[in-house]
């Protein structure tokens, strides 16, 4: 696992690659799940896919990631008292949580920064972060927790903070840190979950309170409104971060990421809707009809998939839920799989539970 894992970093750490090199590594990550991952070499068996017949990275089975809240998909034995983590899913649609194992999240940790220097920051190495979710020890297995706990300590400023606590979101504090931002012409980014920032604009409403937030500014949102007390449409929501904060759509991005992911995708600004969602080099994505597995022809909808060479502990290549069309230099996110789609992923976690288990 060691000498893998280096590979993945010396990988990541590259600034471009070619799909010749991202093609052998993916294999070389199946070869290692193959060998180690029990459940998921019989799934791959019962497939017909072996490390003989497995030849790209789009043969590689995709898990379907409702799996992950049947079955433990590790290479690594769980060992907690070693540093292991643990990464669960919300638990919205259903009560059982999925879970995603890490025995060490140097492999995590490197794909994030690399990828949130690259896609958020951009040109800025360091900017005052107001975040609008809780600490990474109030919810230390929230992927997002972390995530946004990396982004503070790599790219935050002294006076980055946390807004939003166990008593709720702290108004006064925000208000008072974006006018400090304001006043001085200090670019700020703002992150959070995307229902956190319905939550601060309608606060910041009640107050009568908006702002012009320097140029460089720019806000991160992320999760969607999945489960929470209400939905607005995705227009009007950036529109209202613009009436808010001051901030142009155009730099609001979207981060696109899951739990059973290591590896997040963004956008680059959501000026016009849908947006082409994108990830790093160590991620490749497609669409596919969730029945047969087959890649859908261009430019028609199907269920996502991607192949997160990050994923080292786990399984590389998942079956999402979403909706997507592949475009130039992307995707387009169209939502979450409904009927015949949704029946697919269903029937494709079935399947995977009835060739995984002995």
């Amino acid at each position: 696992m060691r000498a893998l894992m280096a590979q993945v970093l010396a990988f990541i750490a590259q600034p471009q690659v070619s799909d010749e090199a991202f093609n052998t590594l993916a294999l070389a990550v199946f070869a290692h799940q193959f060998e180690h991952n029990v459940a998921f070499a019989r799934f791959c068996q019962q497939r017909g896919r072996t490390r003989r017949t497995v030849r790209s990275w789009r043969d590689i089975p995709a898990v379907p990631i409702n799996v992950f809240k049947e079955l433990s998909l590790n290479c690594e034995p769980i060992q907690p008292e070693a540093g292991h983590r643990v990464f669960m899913t919300s638990g919205t649609t259903r009560a059982v949580r999925g879970c995603h194992h890490h025995p060490s999240l140097a492999v995590y940790d490197a794909s994030m920064t690399q990828a949130f220097a690259q896609l958020f920051m951009q040109s800025q190495t360091r900017l005052p972060m107001a975040i609008l979710f809780p600490t990474e020890q109030a919810m230390p297995n929230s992927s997002l927790a972390h995530y946004l706990a990396l982004a503070k300590t790599h790219f935050g400023s002294d006076d980055s903070a946390y807004f939003l606590n166990e008593q709720g979101l702290d108004v006064d504090g925000l208000c008072a840190f974006l006018q400090r931002a304001q006043n001085a012409g200090q670019p700020v980014a703002v992150l959070g979950a995307s229902y956190s920032l319905v939550h601060a604009m309608d606060a910041l409403g009640e107050k009568a309170q908006r702002f012009a937030l320097p140029a460089g500014s720019r806000i991160l949102d992320t999760g969607g409104f999945k489960g929470q007390s209400r939905e607005i449409p995705v227009q009007a929501f950036y529109a209202q971060l613009g009436a808010t904060f001051g901030v142009d759509a155009a730099n609001c991005i979207n981060m696109y990421g899951m739990t059973e992911l290591s590896t997040q995708m963004y956008d680059a600004g959501n000026a016009h809707q849908p947006a082409v969602k994108f990830g790093p080099h160590w991620i490749r994505s497609c669409v596919v009809d969730p029945l047969t597995g087959q890649d859908v022809p261009p430019g028609q909808e199907g269920v996502l998939v991607h192949c997160d060479l990050a994923n080292v502990n786990s399984v590389s290549t998942i079956l999402t839920e979403d909706v997507g069309v592949m475009v130039p230099d992307g995707f387009h996110l169209l939502g979450r799989a409904q009927g015949t789609q949704a029946k697919g992923c269903s029937l494709a976690v079935e399947d995977f539970l009835k060739a995984a288990r002995p």
